[in-house]
């Protein structure tokens, strides 16, 4: 009974936390994230922007903080229900995961680089090339995301409960 109850607490950390931080977050952090439009032209010189781009950095820690959640209920699900094949499946998660975070922090840091004061560049064109990255980082969060929520459905579905076991329309009991 104690391990129904810790899948149900689990399922009731990552439902929501899949939902909120992974479907809804990226558009909340990515605008509390980059250097905003109304804060570039006031930035003249490179120490200040960059000094606003570094701003950034507690924050895109912060989310991919709250970001792992998901995944540590993967994780600990596996605990719970060691199977070699979900074991494996939640490492590529984690690979997935990891790879998204990278890209997402680089992308989020570049797009507060590339905003460039009075249209003067005071950064490489490298980080230019970082408004690139959102495809490559939906390439590999669909997959994730697909990934993590069937992983999530099937530990969070009892297991003894059987679709068998309900009365199907068609049997009529008399």
């Amino acid at each position: 009974m104690t391990r129904l109850a810790a899948r149900a607490l689990l399922a009731v950390v990552f439902w929501p936390s899949l939902f909120f931080f992974w479907f809804l977050g990226p558009f909340v952090f990515f605008l509390l994230s980059t250097t905003s439009s109304e804060v570039c032209p006031r930035l003249e010189t490179r120490a200040e922007f960059l000094a606003a781009a570094n701003g950034t950095i507690l924050m895109l820690a912060v989310q991919s903080l709250a970001y792992a959640i998901p995944i540590l209920c993967l994780l600990l699900w596996g605990r719970l229900l060691p199977e070699p094949a979900r074991a494996r499946q939640i490492v590529t998660c984690v690979k997935l995961f990891a790879a998204a975070i990278v890209l997402g922090a680089l992308w989020e840091y570049g797009s507060s680089l590339v905003c460039d004061g009075y249209g003067q560049p005071f950064f490489s064109p490298l980080w230019q090339m970082t408004s690139y990255l959102p495809i490559v980082s939906l390439v590999i969060n669909v997959p994730l995301y697909v990934l993590a929520f069937s992983l999530g459905r099937a530990f969070s579905t009892r297991e003894d409960v059987s679709a068998d076991d309900g009365i199907h329309p068609e049997q009529n009991v008399l």
